[in-house]
């Protein structure tokens, strides 16, 4: 396989895996609210209703992503830049005792905030589906 074949068979499975990633995050933003309640940045209210609405955000991008949909890409795109903060929020609590759990490891919280880049990559790189009939 040639590096140009490689370079488009990641940008095409980047989306599902970013879709992927999104429902079980997404999942997870219901299932275990608390962890996820802990790394919203303090100035802002209403913690679990943040939590909740950026769980169905990430459920409604990833299966938008899954289906290839158009606007899935900049949807996705925008909610990873808008869950940004929470993830620099996290960063700088790593180690404080303040998150629970795993959260509270230095490491994987600022690992996190770089990762940032390329799932907005990712995002980008969805394509609607062809329409029946037409040429792709």
């Amino acid at each position: 396989m040639t590096p140009d074949n490689r370079w488009e068979r990641l940008r095409g499975a980047a989306p599902f895996a970013l879709g992927g990633l999104f429902v079980a995050s997404g999942l997870l933003h219901f299932a275990a609210p608390r962890p996820f309640e802990a790394i919203v940045p303090r100035s802002l209210p209403a913690r679990r209703a943040l939590v909740y609405g950026s769980g169905a955000a990430e459920l409604a991008c990833g299966a938008g992503l899954l289906a290839r949909r158009r606007w899935a890409g900049p949807a996705s795109a925008a909610l990873l830049l808008a869950v940004w903060p929470a993830n620099m929020r996290m960063a700088l609590d790593a180690g404080s005792g303040r998150l629970p759990g795993i959260a509270d490891n230095r490491a994987l919280a600022w690992g996190r905030v770089p990762l940032q880049i390329p799932l907005v990559w990712a995002a980008l790189q969805s394509r609607p589906r062809p329409e029946p009939g037409s040429a792709a």
